[in-house]
This record gives C-alpha cells, structure tokens and sequence, in this order.
C-alpha cells in the first residue's frame, strides 16, 4: 500500500486524550481532553507555550510517557485502525520506529555517540524488516543519500560527534524515516539549530513527506515554521486544545485569545521610518500551574477580553464554521468582528 495512493485517508486519529502525572504537588494534568486526527500526506502543527503540553502530547501517542510518575488514563490513540492502548508493550515496540517515529529537539541526545551512524540506522531496519546485514546497510546509505548528506558512504562510517548539527538532524530523520513510517513526529526539530541550516531542515522534511506520503506532527513554538510548513494548526494551552484551523485561517482570523497574543508577540522587521524604541507585544501573566488550575477558563486570568463567565465556567470547543473551532466564550464575538 503506497503513501501517495492513499493520500488524504485519516493515519492517527486521537480521541479525548488524558495524560497525568502524579506529584507531590499533586495530580499534574498534561494532557486535558485533547483530541485531533492527522491524514496521509498532511502535516498537523501543535504550538503553545513552554509547559502547555505539546510535548506530553507526543510522548502519549507514541506510548513513551515514563510511568511512573505519568499515566495516560484516558481516551483513544488509533494509529491505521489499531487502537495503541490496547496494545501490549511488544506489540507496540513493533509499530514503534516502523509505523510511526519520532525526531526529537537535540539529536546530540537522542543518538548513540558510540555507535556508527549507519549502525544506528541498519539497527533500526533489521528490528523490523527481515533483511541481511549487508542490505540494511546499503539501505542505511541510501537513507543518508535521501537526506542530502553529502558523502553519505564515508558518514555512514562516523559517530555522532564528528558530524555537524545540521548533519545529525539530517541522520536522526534518515533513522526515523528509515522503515518508511504512516506517522512522523517532529518535537522542534529545528530549535538547536541556526536559520539557515532550520530553514533547510524543514524544506527536507516536506519534501520527504510528500515523497513518501507520511502523516507528519509538528510540535513548536514558532509560528512562522507553522505558516511555512503545515496545513492545520492546533493551539494548546495549561493542557488543553483551545483552538483548531486551517493554517490560513488561523492567521486571517484567529478566535481565542491566546491565539491572538501568540501573533500579536510575533517579532515584526520595523519600517525605516519607524520608532527606534518599538517594544514586542507581550501576553500578561504567567501560565498557571497545573496542579492548581483556576475554575473556568485557565486563560481568563490573562485575558483582557474575560468576562464573568469566563471565571466560572470552561468553555466547550465550539465550530465556527469550516472546522474552525475555539474553546472561549466571546469566539463568536471575534468572529463577527473580523
């Protein structure tokens, strides 16, 4: 079954996704009620602040929530019609890093450094293809040769450490991307990494995603990757989705609040006849904590468009029209206004 036949079928539908972590502080809800699907061939970006569960989210779904102190006690993470709860823990080290993978934030980390590039990359294809040493090899190489690795015979032979940033980032989704999965998870990929060599990343991780018709999670802060890469936003805040578009309507009309400080704090390059002392638009307040969440809407202590209500009741995820949905009282208002 190939990707590009089947572009646009769903490939992970999650479903009232709870993960908590019991603390001393108390019960540290991460991820609150979040649900969202990602399709063959489509990239689903999930921004928001440090803390508000982005990462949490990710982990859950490819089951690497550590536990204890974490628990996922809730909902449904169905990955091409297979339920992964459900899963035991050898069933899913099957589908993990073959169905579904993961990049993360610092390949430095994330990779052996005594292990050669290409071992690392033939130990993820020979765990689940039935192939020789010596073609997971060769397919290690082509793997490397895929991601523009220039020389990618010689590197395959390096560790870690002798490659550049930008070049282990490149082998970390040559790894990830090595079994050719249904879902690829992208947890800021690029943050370590200078403009130029991020700006490169990401045209390679799109275009390797259209080549090969994964479904692709971008988890990030920056909003002009979203705008750059995605084609559905999710926005995230003290564990909960408060906001889902289109990335063209996100940007032309946002809903929520936070939504609408996350562009307004977007730094801007001033005009030549613009003030030298232009300040950046910041968001009031603090995130709160999540074990001592207020009642109602935990963005309302921030927002200067709470009401009343907002102080005492959570607002349900409403549609505002083209899958357009926004968990805030006064959506409609905004919408209207706009």
């Amino acid at each position: 079954m190939s990707g590009a036949s089947n572009k646009g079928e769903t490939v992970l539908e999650v479903k009232n996704l709870k993960t908590v972590f019991f603390t001393n502080s108390g019960l540290f809800k991460a991820v609150d009620d979040v649900s969202f699907s990602v399709r063959r061939g489509e990239t689903l970006a999930i921004v928001g602040e440090s803390g508000c569960g982005k990462s949490v989210t990710a982990l859950s779904v490819m089951r690497l929530v550590p536990d204890p102190p974490g628990k996922i006690v809730g909902g449904e993470i169905v990955l091409e019609g297979k339920d992964l709860l459900a899963l035991d823990d050898e069933a899913m080290r099957k589908i993990r890093g073959n169905r579904i993978s993961m990049i993360f934030q610092e390949p430095m980390t994330s990779l052996n450094p005594v292990m050669r590039i290409g071992d690392q990359i033939t130990e993820a294809l020979r765990l689940h293809q039935e192939i020789s040493g010596k073609e997971a090899w060769k397919q290690a190489v082509d793997m490397l040769r895929l991601v523009r690795i220039p020389e990618p015979e010689r590197r395959a032979q390096e560790y870690p450490h002798q490659l550049s940033g930008g070049m282990r980032q490149r082998a970390m989704i040559a790894m990830a991307l090595a079994c050719r999965p249904a879902l690829l998870i992208a947890d800021e990929p690029t943050t370590a990494l200078d403009v130029t060599i991020q700006a490169q990343i990401l045209a390679l991780m799109v275009d390797l995603q259209k080549k090969l018709g994964t479904g692709l999670i971008l988890i990030t802060h920056d909003l002009g990757v979203v705008a750059q890469t995605a084609q559905r936003v999710i926005v995230m805040y003290a564990g909960r989705k408060v906001e889902e578009a289109s990335v063209e309507a996100l940007f032309e009309n946002p809903l929520h609040p936070y939504t609408r400080g996350l562009m307004a704090s977007i730094p801007a390059v001033p005009s030549l006849d613009a003030k030298a002392d232009v300040r950046l638009v910041e968001i009031p307040g603090m995130v709160p904590s999540l074990t001592r969440l207020p009642t109602g809407c935990a963005f309302a202590p921030r927002c200067r468009f709470a009401i009343p209500r907002c102080r005492e009741e959570y607002p349900p995820l409403g549609d505002f029209g083209g899958r357009h949905l926004a968990a805030c009282w006064r959506a409609g208002e905004m919408a209207e206004a706009s």
